[in-house]
């Protein structure tokens, strides 16, 4: 035992004054011979030489920084070699077992050599950061996730094997990560099993009401006496809604005192007094309501992106692009303006059915309020650009499977009221309403954004429908003579109860 033990202190020693030794004794008695031998006694002079140890048939043993493996041999070792004992150690205990200790991070091999010089065993010593400590916290946070911790290099780490979301897959790397220090030093080579497939349902509600109300005269004429003229001339602007509504007017007008278009209680103009004077009574009232409803759906992959768009694009003139020559030639560039029902969504399962959604959804269209108008130039014609009137939402929720959340919601009334006319004359009660205009304006809309995801499976073919089952057009004849669309919509269904009246797809 001492023996051995000494050898393999000694190792480094005994190699280096066996290899000048041996240098010297074939430099003395082959001086002579050699400087005077071909290539053939060259390739004879080291006919005998034989590797005895190398890395065929080598194990690989990875160990941890102050750790130690039992290494039990066949047959009795009588030389150990270790390649780089700073990294790992050799302590021989009997002829048959020796312990193999890490000492440093990196990689070294050990040789086992019996009484006759033949090689008995040899181990490939990797030895990194000791991974038992995350090992047992990755079981503890996965229990059901199979992973396998490894090191790579000096201070990477690998993770390999089976978990079950991708939720487990981020804790085991930001565990690693705490270890390493970087995250560019773990290697994520985790497969999740059985990815969930999530489908997200979202509706987008929108109710607007808009009363505008218009009210003013428009006086326009010329008074006169003897050679005195005055001309007037009074045109209502309807600034709040930026226009006048097409709609009724009445108009009556006094010529020399005359009225030509008399109105009920209307006042005539008599004397000396030259005038023509012509007014319009403009009265409008309108009421409306817009409804907007959409609800895209879309599947996607737990941990993967999703988009989806039902709209289109318009033109928009992005400036002009010109050449190098005199006169330069411009040529106008156009860019495209996405619009129409987009929803853009990431969602992750987490445990107990729970999903993670990372949402945004858009309902857009084209509006003329607030468009422009642009003229190039005098030769060409107008290029009309309308605006954009969007609803956009866009956060991130957890919900459950089946559940529903108002993701967003807004409620919003708009007043406007504006009073035009001349001043002084419109301050005079009751008869100042001939020198004015009124204007009002009450807009209310109320907005509500729902998300529902639900965790889904593929089924077959069979068990789904399509919106045009049972379409069928209608033949020419029952087209033309019975104003009928289509022939077929909608299959047979079966009903729990009796229900009176009709029932089923309606067609307007």
């Amino acid at each position: 035992m001492s023996a051995i033990a000494s050898r393999i202190t000694n190792a480094g020693s005994a190699i280096g004054a066996w290899t000048v030794a041996a240098a010297l004794s074939l430099l003395a008695s082959a001086t002579g011979p050699l400087m005077a031998a071909d290539a053939h006694d060259d390739v004879g002079a080291y006919a005998g030489v034989r590797v005895s140890g190398g890395e065929q048939g080598t194990q690989f043993i990875p160990l941890g920084i102050g750790k130690s493996v039992v290494i039990d041999l066949p047959r009795d070792a009588k030389d150990v070699l270790v390649a780089n004992p700073a990294i790992a150690n050799a302590v021989v205990r009997s002829a048959r077992r020796a312990y193999l200790i890490g000492v440093g991070i990196g990689q070294t091999n050990v040789f086992f050599f019996d009484a006759e010089g033949r090689q008995i065993a040899a181990f490939d010593i990797a030895v990194t950061r000791d991974l038992n400590g995350i090992r047992a916290a990755l079981r503890k946070i996965a229990p059901t996730a199979a992973i396998q911790v490894e090191g790579l290099g000096p201070d990477s780490v690998v993770l390999s094997g089976v978990v079950n979301s991708a939720a487990e897959s981020q804790q085991a790397v930001d565990l690693a990560v705490r270890l390493v220090g970087d995250p560019a030093k773990v290697v994520n080579s985790l497969t999740i099993r059985g990815r969930d497939q999530v489908l997200l349902k979202v509706t987008v509600a929108e109710v607007q009401r808009d009363v505008i109300k218009q009210l003013g005269i428009n006086l326009n004429g010329s008074l006169g006496f003897g050679s005195h003229v005055i001309n007037f001339n009074t045109d209502n602007p309807f600034n709040a809604y930026g226009r006048a509504l097409s709609g009724s007017s009445s108009t009556a007008g006094w010529v020399n005192g005359v009225n030509p278009n008399p109105l009920p209680g209307a006042f005539t103009t008599n004397g000396v007094f030259k005038n023509t004077v012509q007014a319009t009574l403009n009265a409008m009232e309108q009421a409306g309501v817009i409804r907007t409803l959409a609800e895209p759906n879309l599947t996607a992959i737990s941990g993967e992106t999703a988009n989806f768009l039902v709209g289109g694009e318009f033109p928009v003139p992005g400036g002009y692009t010109c050449d190098t020559s005199v006169p330069p030639i411009c040529q106008l560039q156009i860019q495209w303006k996405k619009f129409g029902v987009g929803l853009n969504f990431t969602p992750v399962v987490l445990a107990d059915g729970r999903i993670s959604l990372k949402v945004m959804t858009e309902v857009s269209e084209l509006s003329p309020e607030n468009a422009i108008v642009l003229q190039p130039n005098a030769q060409a014609r107008p290029i009309n650009i309308p605006s954009i009137k969007a609803r956009r939402a866009e956060t991130t929720v957890e919900i459950p499977s089946g559940g529903s959340l108002a993701m967003a919601g807004m409620i919003q009334e708009q007043t406007k009221q504006a009073i035009s006319g001349i001043p002084g004359l419109m301050q005079v009660p009751i008869l100042g309403t001939l020198f004015k205009s009124r204007d009002y304006v009450n807009r209310q809309t109320e907005l509500m954004v729902l998300v529902t995801p639900y965790v889904v499976r593929a089924v077959a073919q069979k068990e789904l429908s399509r919106p045009d089952d049972g379409f069928a057009d209608a033949s020419d004849p029952q087209a033309v003579l019975m104003s009928k669309l289509n022939r077929i919509y909608g299959g047979p269904r079966k009903v729990d109860q009796p229900y009176h009246g009709s029932y089923g797809f309606i067609l307007d």
